[in-house]
């Protein structure tokens, strides 16, 4: 049995969630997004002790592929229960001298140390602001502001001497020694 796929998400007050056979279509204050779930799986309307909630259910709870679609389903419609109404959002560090980052509308430039500047198109529904070297990347899909996120940290990845490069504000870069200085003769 699924763990994570038994669990009932509860639904917010402002957000309307309309189920259509495999179509799962959700609609709060900052936007609306819909999602198709994987064939095995059914997701339901219901009520838990008086609120309004979603329940996954699996047509074979014990073949392991059906089991890991339940999981994936109900945690796939929570997330989007959860960007409607509150978001998500990714902050992206530039380290490096002269490394500088700015947001035009839908566009990041990005100074990386290339003879060039490197222009980035953000997709829709995925906003950018830039406070000092953090860009922080927001928006109501999940997997999209994660994507994008990950697509930026691509363009040049932190090295491990210095430092240099894009990563993540929570990750952590293993550093490493350098050239040892020879031990004198």
């Amino acid at each position: 049995m699924s763990r994570i796929g038994k669990k009932p998400i509860l639904i917010p007050a402002g957000v309307d969630v309309n189920i259509q056979g495999s179509l799962v279509s959700v609609k709060g204050s900052k936007g609306s997004l819909s999602q198709t779930v994987h064939e095995n799986v059914t997701a339901t309307l219901g009520e838990l002790d008086g609120a309004a909630c979603v329940n996954i259910a699996v047509k074979s709870p014990d073949a392991v592929g059906d089991r890991a679609q339940w999981g994936t389903a109900r945690a796939n419609i929570s997330n989007m229960v959860t960007g409607v109404t509150t978001g998500f959002t990714r902050a992206l560090e530039i380290n490096g001298v002269g490394f500088r980052v700015s947001v035009q509308g839908r566009k990041v430039l990005m100074n990386l140390g290339f003879s060039h500047d490197v222009e980035f198109l953000m997709p829709e529904g995925v906003a950018g602001t830039v406070e000092k070297n953090v860009l922080t990347l927001s928006g109501i899909d999940r997997q999209v502001v994660g994507e994008t996120a990950a697509r930026i940290r691509k363009l040049r990845r932190p090295e491990p001497y210095k430092g240099k490069g894009i990563k993540y504000t929570d990750e952590v870069i293993r550093r490493k020694a350098g050239k040892a200085a020879k031990a004198g003769e």
